[in-house]
């Protein structure tokens, strides 16, 4: 797989104040790839790099392997604030205007990206009609004119209900499926663990991992049990097992194997010799959330 942008030691200086700390991470190809990290972490400031509007302190990056070009700047698409429309103005007269100012793509292009947002049926209803999904979803359709490879989102969810945010969930999907390379920086992990392919995680200018989902997740299983006494199952599995918990709202407790190393059958045996009669057993995926959490709070 190709890698689209290369990041090798980015940091940046605000005065005094290290936004980011010496930043290194590739993005694959047709990838979805989140950039994680609690307020302040140095998203933003790592998206307006890669995007020519903040200039780096010290590091480089090569947007499809050399250094960015106006030509270059073409092929990728973004959104870091909502751009300002006008209320009192259509769907497509707003992207006509914008379309004009920008001078990516053409008029003919309006209608397609309005399709792919799935706004074509509303293209010619005022932009103060449009809930605030479609507001955002009309933001991601100014952002596609030109048909760029990329696109760059910041929280791209933010302040929408769910379901706007289900909206543009969907809508991330099928950009990907139809062969764009999305990144995004948001801290609605939730979200991010249904759409995302790769991600990084920083925390106060730090990078503290990255890679693909899967491989960030790869430490360890979670074992979900239940039994009718949760307190006697969580005792007995203190003996041979970390991090045991009692998930009070699920009637379950949970423990934390090496990842590969879970064996049910030995574990069901284990119980019942020790008097507790398992109605409940299974391997849970450990959510990104979790590792998020285990990352930012040390």
């Amino acid at each position: 797989m190709e890698t689209v942008l290369n990041i090798q030691n980015v940091t940046k200086y605000y005065g005094p104040l290290k936004a980011l700390d010496n930043v290194s991470f590739d993005v694959p190809e047709k990838s979805v790839f989140g950039i994680l990290g609690p307020n302040g972490s140095g998203k933003t400031t790592m998206l307006s790099i890669i995007l020519d509007v903040l200039k780096a302190t010290n590091g480089t990056y090569l947007w499809f392997g050399k250094p960015s070009t106006h030509e270059d700047r073409k092929q990728i698409g973004s959104l870091l604030e909502t751009p300002n429309f006008y209320h009192y103005l259509s769907a497509y007269n707003n992207l006509k205007i914008t379309q004009s100012i920008s001078g990516r793509g053409s008029e003919d292009e309006i209608a397609e990206v309005l399709k792919k947002v799935k706004l074509h049926e509303r293209q010619h209803s005022k932009f103060n009609s449009y809930s605030l999904g479609m507001k955002q979803r009309l933001a991601i359709a100014a952002a596609l004119l030109g048909s760029p490879k990329v696109l760059v989102l910041d929280e791209p969810t933010n302040g929408l209900d769910p379901v706007g945010i289900a909206e543009i969930r969907e809508l991330i999907l099928e950009l990907r499926n139809n062969g764009h390379t999305i990144i995004i920086a948001s801290h609605l992990l939730d979200e991010v663990e249904k759409v995302c392919t790769h991600v990084a995680i920083l925390k106060t200018g730090h990078l503290l991992t990255s890679g693909p989902v899967e491989e960030v997740l790869i430490d360890d299983d979670i074992v979900e049990l239940g039994a009718l006494n949760l307190n006697k199952l969580a005792e007995i599995l203190k003996l041979i097992a970390k991090n045991v918990s009692i998930d009070s709202k699920q009637q379950m407790v949970n423990i934390t194997i090496p990842k590969g190393s879970a064996k049910l059958e030995e574990l069901n045996q284990y119980c019942f010799d020790h008097g507790v009669v398992l109605n409940h057993l299974v391997i849970k995926k450990k959510r990104l959330e979790t590792k998020f959490f285990e990352l930012t709070n040390n």
